[in-house]
């Protein structure tokens, strides 16, 4: 296949229940709905196989954790060669007895998985437990060369670090996917929710310019309660996409499923990076003190 300097993506925005075998059919099917809306390369949300049950600490959670390859890298590897398309896939991925990740594969437009990338931030704050689950990723930052374009893959948390989405960049990425599950504390949206909104979309738009490359980030949406007694989180939805100038170029509600579509055009990277030239005039022999915690 001869690549072309443009290429769209699918970000599929979807609210997701209980049962991890109706979230994989309903995954399968709005791929197949972004296909048809000519998508070419599509994002799930992270962790779409279930509720997001990181709000608290519970060992039989451990139960909801596959393999990759696995049931749901192979159910999404056929309508991927069915469709053509490129899919990024989020799993909670059993590696070995006892360790687990947070994880992506990426399937090609054959239905082969083109490798996987596995979360390297991991978070724990009330009601985002995820230390309790997840080992870090040890794969490194990964960028995949797919059959229409270069894409990069990182995962929610690691969306607020810019030394994630350069390492992306710098291995040619022209597009950053952030498969997400983000939302609102609702006794805190009132004081906080905006500003919280805010910081997570300015914090990625800032990605986009600062590195000159598409941002792609896929949310869920919906009210999830572990159970009655608790508050749970207000998902925010709100997927988007931003240009390599931080413009929003596609965005989706807060609360309603849907598919949104972007173009990535590798003359409009060209074109930021000649004006903008940020990665040119970057001083790489003065940054040996960013791999230091603190330098006081």
């Amino acid at each position: 296949m001869i690549k072309k300097n443009k290429f769209k993506i699918g970000l599929i925005q979807i609210s997701l229940s209980k049962d991890p075998d109706k979230n994989l059919k309903k995954a399968v099917d709005w791929i197949t709905k972004a296909a048809k809306k000519g998508a070419q390369v599509i994002c799930l949300p992270e962790l779409f196989r279930s509720q997001y049950f990181c709000q608290s600490e519970n060992i039989d959670y451990f139960n909801l954790a596959e393999t990759i390859p696995g049931p749901s890298t192979e159910a999404i590897s056929k309508v991927a060669k069915q469709n053509k398309v490129v899919v990024v896939v989020p799993v909670f991925e059993k590696r070995a007895l006892g360790i687990y990740h947070n994880s992506l594969a990426v399937i090609d437009t054959k239905g082969k998985i083109s490798g996987i990338y596995r979360k390297m931030h991991i978070p724990d704050d009330p009601s985002y437990y995820e230390k309790f689950y997840f080992t870090p990723g040890d794969l490194g930052y990964k960028s995949f060369d797919t059959e229409y374009g270069n894409i990069g893959t990182l995962i929610c948390w690691d969306q607020w670090y810019p030394e994630a989405a350069r390492l992306t960049t710098l291995q040619g990425a022209a597009v950053l996917f952030y498969p997400t599950a983000i939302g609102w504390h609702p006794h805190e949206k009132k004081e906080h929710g905006k500003a919280q909104f805010e910081s997570w979309q300015i914090i990625q738009r800032s990605h986009a310019i600062a590195n000159g490359v598409y941002v792609a980030a896929v949310n869920r949406i919906g009210l999830e309660k572990e159970n009655s007694k608790t508050a749970g989180i207000e998902f925010w939805g709100s997927s988007f996409v931003a240009d390599p100038q931080g413009v929003i170029i596609a965005q989706a509600s807060a609360d309603k499923e849907e598919i949104i579509i972007a173009e990535v055009d590798l003359n409009r990277i060209e074109y930021i990076r000649r004006n903008w030239p940020f990665l040119r005039d970057r001083r790489i022999e003065s940054y040996q003190d960013i791999s230091k915690r603190f330098l006081k």
